[in-house]
C-alpha cells in the first residue's frame, strides 16, 4: 500500500493564526485523500477552551501536537505582541526540532508550512531537507507591502500624512494606516525578517482569492517571473471557519437572533483579541443605545493595550465594565454576550444587517463569504490596511472617524455610521457589492475554480516528493 504523504504544520501563536491553518488543513485533506497533516503548536499560555474545541474536533486524518508552554517571563514584557510571537515559536526550535525528528523516521513527511511569525520554523525545515511554506493568515495586500517595503524611502515613515503606493492596489496607503509597528519602528526585526524569509520559502500560501485582490497577486506573480524578489504566491481562499463544533441552538445568541426580525441586528465583535479602553468602550455603548438600532455585541473587559486578549486570556467579568443601567435600558434593543460568540453562526444568520468589525483577515474574509456590510473599526497590527482595502478598494464597507483631540470614536458617530450601513441608499449599494463577492468566493473554491485549482496543483507538488 502506498504511503500517505505528511505535511507538518506549525501556525503562529494566537487562535486567530491557528483557525485559518486548521481550516487550510481540512480543505486540502478533504481533497486528497492520500495526505495528512500534524500540526505543531507553539504556545506562550496555556490552551484556551476554544482552541481545544478547535483541535479536539479535527478529523482523523489531521492530528497535533501542543508543544510545551514558552515561559511568558522569559520574553521582553514591553516587546510588541507580534514580537512576542516570533519568541515564543523561537523558544519553541528545541521542542519543534524533536517533533520532526519524529515524524521523518516514522512518515514520509514531504513540507512544512508555518505562519507568517513563525519564521525560525525555517532553519528546523531545512535540517530535515523539507520543503518549506509560509501561510499568510493576512490578505495579498500586506504580503505586497512586505515584499515592497525595502524599496520604500526610509523617510516617507516620518509623517503619518504620507502614503505610499503598493504594487497591485490603485489606492495610496497614508503610513498611519500601515501595520503595526512600522510607522514608528520600522527596523522591527519581524517585520524585517518576514521581508527576508520570502526569498528563502519555496512558495507562500495565502488565504485570499482573484475576485477580492487580483491586482495584488498578479502584481506578486509579475514580480516573480520578472526575476526579482518575489515568492511564488498560491492563493487558496476565501478559508474560513465552519460551522461550531457544538450545536448552535445552545448558544443563548443565536436563541436570541431566532426571534429577531430579518436584516435588523447589528453584529459589534473586535475578534479573538482586540479590546478598547474603558472610555473608548462607554462611547460604544452609548452609541449603540443611541443608534436605536438591535445590536449583538461580543464584549471584552477594557484595556488601554487595543491587543491585550491576543495572547493571553482575560480573567475579568466584562459586562461589570458596562456603563451604569446600560443593560436595563437596552434589554429590549440588544445583547451582550461576555468575551466570545460563534462568529459564522451569527454571519450566516437571517437577521444580521451588518457587522462592526477590527477588521481583522479572518473577520474580514468571513463577512465577504457571507455578504454581511461592514463597519470597519481598527484596531491594530494590518487591520487599518484591511479596513482602507474594504472602504476605498472593495467599497463594501463604512470607517469611523476617530476623534482628533480625544483620540476615541464618539458615540454621535458610531450612531451615525450604523444608520448609514442599515438605512438607505449608501447601505444598499453596499449590501450589493458584498454579495457580488460572496457570490465569487462560492464559485472559487468550487471544483475548477481559481482557488480549487491552486490547491490541487500544491497538494500534487507535495504528493511528487
Amino acid at each position: 500500500m502506498e504511503k500517505k504523504t505528511c505535511i507538518a504544520m506549525v501556525p503562529s501563536p494566537g487562535l486567530s493564526h491557528l483557525i485559518p491553518l486548521v481550516e487550510f488543513a481540512k480543505q486540502l485533506v478533504q481533497q486528497h485523500h492520500n495526505i495528512y497533516v500534524t500540526f505543531l503548536i507553539p504556545t506562550l499560555d496555556s490552551p484556551s477552551s476554544s482552541m481545544l474545541s478547535i483541535l479536539n474536533n479535527l478529523p482523523s486524518n489531521i492530528n497535533f501536537t501542543i508543544l510545551p508552554q514558552i515561559n511568558i517571563q522569559d520574553l521582553p514584557q514591553n516587546a510588541h505582541f507580534a514580537t512576542k510571537m516570533s519568541l515564543t515559536v523561537k523558544h519553541s526550535l528545541p521542542f519543534l526540532h524533536e517533533a520532526l525528528k519524529s515524524l521523518s523516521s516514522s512518515t514520509n513527511l514531504a513540507a512544512l508550512v508555518f505562519g507568517m511569525f513563525s519564521a525560525d520554523a525555517l532553519d528546523v525545515a531545512k535540517q530535515f531537507n523539507l520543503l518549506s511554506y509560509v501561510f499568510y493568515a493576512t490578505g495579498a495586500i500586506f504580503l505586497s507591502f512586505i515584499v515592497s517595503l525595502p524599496n520604500i524611502d526610509d523617510g516617507v515613515f516620518t509623517d503619518l500624512t504620507n502614503t505610499v503606493n503598493i504594487p497591485g492596489y490603485v489606492v495610496p496607503y497614508k503610513v498611519k494606516d500601515l501595520p503595526d509597528p512600522i510607522p514608528n519602528e520600522r527596523s522591527s526585526k519581524s517585520i524585517v525578517g518576514t521581508s527576508k524569509l520570502l526569498s528563502l520559502v519555496d512558495g507562500v500560501i495565502v488565504n485570499s482569492f482573484t475576485d477580492l485582490e487580483g491586482d495584488a497577486i498578479r502584481a506578486l506573480e509579475e514580480k516573480r517571473l520578472n526575476g526579482k524578489s518575489a515568492p511564488c504566491v498560491y492563493p487558496i481562499g476565501p478559508i474560513i471557519q465552519s460551522k461550531s463544533t457544538n450545536n448552535e441552538n445552545q448558544f443563548e445568541c443565536i436563541e436570541w437572533l431566532n426571534k429577531q426580525p430579518p436584516k435588523s441586528v447589528l453584529y459589534v465583535s473586535f475578534g479573538s483579541g482586540g479590546t478598547l479602553s474603558q472610555d473608548q468602550l462607554n462611547e460604544l455603548a452609548f452609541g449603540l443605545e443611541l443608534s436605536n438600532k438591535k445590536f449583538l455585541w461580543v464584549l471584552r473587559a477594557p484595556s488601554n493595550s487595543s491587543s491585550s486578549a491576543y495572547l493571553t486570556r482575560q480573567k475579568e467579568n466584562p459586562l461589570d465594565y458596562l456603563p451604569l443601567g446600560f443593560l436595563e435600558r437596552t434589554k429590549a434593543q440588544g445583547l451582550v454576550v461576555p468575551s466570545w460568540a460563534p462568529q459564522i453562526q451569527v454571519l450566516s444568520h437571517g437577521s444580521i444587517a451588518a457587522f462592526l468589525s477590527h477588521c481583522g483577515w479572518n473577520s474580514t474574509l468571513e463577512s465577504v463569504v457571507h455578504g454581511v456590510p461592514v463597519i470597519a473599526w481598527p484596531l491594530f497590527a494590518e487591520q487599518r490596511m484591511n479596513a482602507v482595502t474594504l472602504t476605498q478598494v472593495l467599497k463594501v464597507a463604512i470607517r469611523v472617524k476617530v476623534d482628533d483631540e480625544s483620540g476615541i470614536v464618539k458615540r454621535d458617530e458610531i450612531a451615525k455610521v450604523i444608520k448609514r450601513i442599515m438605512e438607505g441608499n449608501e447601505g444598499l449599494e453596499i449590501s450589493k457589492r458584498i454579495k457580488n463577492l460572496s457570490y465569487a468566493a462560492s464559485a472559487t473554491l468550487s471544483q475548477n475554480g481559481s482557488s480549487y485549482n491552486v490547491l490541487s496543483d500544491l497538494a500534487l507538488k507535495w504528493q511528487n516528493i
